[in-house]
């Protein structure tokens, strides 16, 4: 057993076999000739393998830590050896001798080195091994691993000195592929973000912008999916709202928690989350499209307001390479841009909705300074004209008139309050707009459609908890009608009087009536939600109608 320790020159391989000088020269040229980085790697190793006669070989690149390896390339096994093999090794005894101590070793008995703890199952026998560290630069970025020999015999000298030479030429080739690949990534980023920006501009809707930033994260990152995911539900759990890439319709609208998945960390912590496989680090949660498939992956933050936070997140399958400190910086900027795109939406929206907002308040005031005022100044002059009028029937027609001038004026206030309270949507539909809904589906049980009327403040100042009573107990009150009334006309009546601390329901119908019956069913159901809300249930005969069923339910706005 030898060890070419890290202070003694370096052997040159002889220079009287010329057979393995021009081998040697020609691996070295040939390593100059690829430039995409996976190639140049895998044709280092095999370069190695057949110039020293060996019959396995391997490369370990060493992860940013410094203590492990994060990519290892075989060669000499087939692929069912290698998933016979098990997971790839990460850097531990003979591997991680060189990573600690980064010089040639050559051995003639692997099992007796300090370091050896023998090998997996379904591994095959080696005894003989070589290895050299590959430097870029300053920067050891990974090991030649080298073993059996064939002929059964040992590497020698001459067998290392080509090694260490290769090794050299390697460096310049891996750093040569390195700028290559990053001058071509800088390049697909710029492409991919002048097309965001452009779409941005063009005023593209959020989806399609979104679904163009996860296509183009996943292609610039060489990544297998790429999803975003957005805040959902009180808990904040996060929502896969885009996905692009293997398994994308079956991750979409999986939802991952705030707390045990790598992108709610993401989310949380507002920093970058990476792992080298997903499916044994403890801090994350697979999605479960994607099952097993997949192993690294990265999560970055993507604001999406003040309040919330969602991620980018993207992975490659399993066995792949980890997403490295240069893939996350990119991959951060897409998730910038993917944050400008749901604030422009955000920005866009709100501008449309202060837009309607202004058009809302402009009728409102248009039909209070001037439709009201007229059918005002016209009913006074048709009441005052009914004192000049002889006619009985004539002056009893213009009476009717100004009556239905003034129930207009009240359709046309109640429409000026809808119109001024119509913002209060945003936190959920008005109770005006709720109450239409109800009268609207009755309608459909009832044959023919109810009259609603609505007047006074009733959006800003009947509480959620009051509006749910009133909608229950009018959707009860036209539900008796449709069973039992036997109508052709009801009529609907919401008000908030002055001073406005009272709600006032009123529900008419032009039916058979009550007659003897004793309340049962749905009355008792209106008396008591009166009860609780510490109102009143009032059922009369109407006496607009020659029969049928008036019912008055009242409750205080405050119970203070």
């Amino acid at each position: 057993m030898t060890d070419t320790a890290p202070h003694e020159p370096t052997p040159w391989p002889r220079l009287d076999v010329p057979e393995r000088m021009h081998g040697l020269l020609t691996a070295v040229m040939d390593l100059g000739r690829d430039l995409e980085l996976p190639q140049v790697l895998r044709s280092i190793v095999e370069a190695a393998a057949s110039l020293t006669d060996a019959e396995y070989g391997a490369l370990g690149v060493i992860g940013d830590s410094g203590e492990q390896l994060s990519r290892f390339l075989p060669v000499g096994m087939d692929d069912a050896m290698v998933r016979r093999i098990g997971p790839a090794p990460c850097g531990h005894g003979i591997l991680g001798e060189l990573i600690h101590n980064p010089a040639p070793l050559r051995l003639d008995d692997l099992g007796s080195h300090p370091s050896s703890f023998g090998f997996p199952a379904h591994h095959p026998p080696m005894r003989t091994f070589l290895g050299a560290p590959i430097r870029v630069r300053d920067e050891v970025f990974g090991n030649i691993y080298l073993t059996e020999k064939r002929g059964g015999r040992s590497f020698d000298a001459d067998d290392e000195a080509v090694l260490t030479t290769l090794s050299m030429a390697a460096g310049v080739a891996i750093d040569n592929a390195r700028l290559y690949r990053d001058s071509r990534r800088r390049e697909r980023r710029l492409e991919a973000l002048g097309e965001i920006t452009r779409a941005l501009l063009a005023g593209s809707a959020t989806d399609d912008v979104l679904r163009l930033i996860t296509r183009r994260a996943m292609e610039v990152a060489d990544a297998d999916l790429a999803t975003v995911l957005l805040p959902s539900g009180p808990a904040g759990d996060l929502t896969v709202e885009m996905a692009h890439g293997d398994t994308a319709e079956l991750v979409r609208g999986a939802v991952l928690p705030a707390t045990g998945s790598l992108a709610g960390l993401a989310a949380q912590g507002g920093e970058p989350v990476v792992t080298t496989d997903v499916r044994t680090d403890p801090r994350a949660t697979p999605l479960g499209g994607a099952g097993d498939a997949h192993g690294p992956v990265v999560a970055v933050p993507l604001p999406v307001s003040d309040a919330g936070c969602g991620a980018l997140r993207l992975s490659r399958k399993a066995g792949r390479q980890g997403f490295d400190a240069t893939e996350t910086l990119l991959i951060s900027g897409f998730a910038d841009q993917a944050a400008i795109a749901l604030e422009l939406a955000r920005r866009r929206a709100q501008s449309e909705e202060l837009t309607v907002l202004h058009d809302r308040d402009r009728i409102a005031r248009d039909l209070h300074d001037v439709a009201i005022q007229r059918l005002f100044a016209t009913g006074m002059t048709l009441q005052s004209a009914t004192r000049t009028i002889d006619d009985t029937g004539a002056a009893e027609r213009v009476t009717r008139a100004v009556d239905d001038l003034d129930a207009t004026i009240q359709i046309i206030r109640s429409t000026i309050l809808q119109l001024r309270t119509a913002d209060d949507d945003r936190n959920g539909p008005a109770l005006r707009r709720r109450l239409a809904e109800t009268v609207q589906l009755a309608a459909q049980h009832l044959g023919f459609n109810p009259s609603l009327r609505i007047t006074g403040p009733v959006d800003s100042t009947v509480p959620a908890d009051l509006a749910e009573h009133v909608l229950a107990v009018t959707a009860e009150a036209l539900s008796n009608i449709a069973r039992h009334a036997r109508a052709s006309r009801a009529d609907v009546v919401v008000a908030v009087p002055d001073p406005a601390d009272r709600l006032l329901l009123t529900v008419t119908d032009d039916g058979i009536g009550l007659g003897a019956a004793r309340p049962t069913g749905g009355l008792l159901n209106m008396s008591s939600r009166a009860e609780q809300c510490r109102g009143s249930l009032l059922v009369d005969a109407p006496e607009e109608y020659a029969q049928g069923t008036r019912i008055t339910w009242s409750a205080p706005l405050h119970t203070d």
